[in-house]
């Protein structure tokens, strides 16, 4: 089974809606903040951070020890903190403000690996791929999927 197939089952069966794309930045440090913490944390956590800091030039500029009350909620928030500050950094310096596309270069950015950045690029960016934890991309290569 192909991932063409695998793809256009997983379209069929949950079609656009709840998942739609959303702003990529949001998504990315949303997904960062999510990581080892309940889904109902994370969305308030975030939504707190990009109340007061809404766009990746304000996050930048924010003071660490600002990040963590806000983010104090999530797990690990003293290690997620200054990576959040260090993506926004990234972002608005290196990649001129614009959450990059490309898997690569989303794998550059501190706190990211391959299941962060195929969220970005599915619910950020609304392109074709499969954010799995390490556990199932182990079973699915192993039943040759």
């Amino acid at each position: 089974m192909t991932i063409d197939i695998i793809i256009a089952r997983l379209k069929k069966r949950y079609p656009p809606g709840k998942f739609d794309s959303q702003d990529p930045f949001r998504v990315l440090i949303a997904t960062v903040l999510s990581q080892r913490t309940r889904d109902e944390v994370t969305d308030r956590a975030s939504e707190k951070l990009f109340v007061k800091y809404g766009t990746c030039s304000a996050l930048s500029r924010a003071e660490i020890g600002d990040i963590e009350i806000l983010i104090r909620e999530v797990g690990f928030f003293r290690i997620k903190a200054p990576r959040v500050k260090e993506i926004a950094r990234m972002i608005d310096s290196d990649f001129k403000g614009e959450v990059p596309s490309e898997i690569e270069k989303l794998l550059s950015l501190p706190g990211v690996g391959r299941k962060t950045a195929n969220c970005v690029l599915v619910y950020g960016f609304g392109k074709d791929a499969v954010a799995v934890d390490t556990h199932v991309h182990r079973i699915s290569t192993a039943l040759d999927l």
